[in-house]
């Protein structure tokens, strides 16, 4: 059998992602491929699904058999569960440790400008989304923290270079500004256009 076949096979079955590394040590020591042949043969299996619906992804653990990123709204329908939802607070805190790491409690409560709710960096503990890389060599000796690999897995990255610059984050939020505000627009057109309608029949009726 080819050894593509194999390695499809394996982790198409893992749950988790599968680094390379990893990869070899499923096969039996003396059936072992090496590093060069079980590369090529993750590259031959990317290439067979670039035009399927789901595709083989390296990310910051391993590569990891997924739906493509514009299908995942159809195949979410198939779940009950409803995905979180974060309060401002704590995306703002992920999103200073994610681009200032690493950095300490402190030091995100003096960029936000208010104190740092210990619930949300436990949630983020949790979660495994965020660790502790090492302790400040100042009086308290906090805490620097820092991502890890599951958060970068979770939001389908394979490393902090593919987070997106600030500057196409603050051009998102425009977009998304212009987009409420125009629909704002629109809502009172609609009642402005309702408002007309009824004070025509109201007059029609002689009400």
């Amino acid at each position: 059998m080819l050894l593509k076949y194999k390695v499809e096979a394996i982790l198409f079955a893992s749950e988790q992602p599968l680094t390379t590394s990893q990869l070899r040590n499923v096969f039996p020591e003396l059936e072992r491929p090496d590093t060069l042949d079980l590369q090529e043969a993750i590259d031959f299996i990317i290439e067979d699904y670039q035009d399927r619906s789901i595709e083989l992804r390296e990310l910051a653990s391993g590569y990891r058999f997924q739906v493509r990123e514009q299908l995942s709204p159809w195949v979410s329908r198939l779940f009950e569960e409803k995905p979180p939802k974060y309060s401002r607070a704590f995306l703002e805190i992920l999103a200073i440790i994610a681009y200032r790491q690493p950095v300490t409690r402190g030091e995100i409560e003096e960029i936000r400008g208010v104190s740092v709710s210990s619930n949300i960096i436990r949630t983020l503990m949790e979660r495994e989304w965020i660790r502790v890389l090492s302790y400040k060599d100042v009086p308290g000796r906090p805490a620097v923290l820092g991502t890890t690999k599951q958060f970068l897995d979770y939001f389908n990255l394979k490393s902090l270079e593919e987070l997106p610059s600030i500057e196409d984050i603050r051009l998102f939020d425009e977009e998304i500004e212009k987009k409420i505000l125009a629909e704002e627009l629109q809502t009172e057109d609609v009642s402005m256009d309702v408002q007309e309608s009824t004070n025509d029949l109201a007059n029609g009726l002689n009400i």
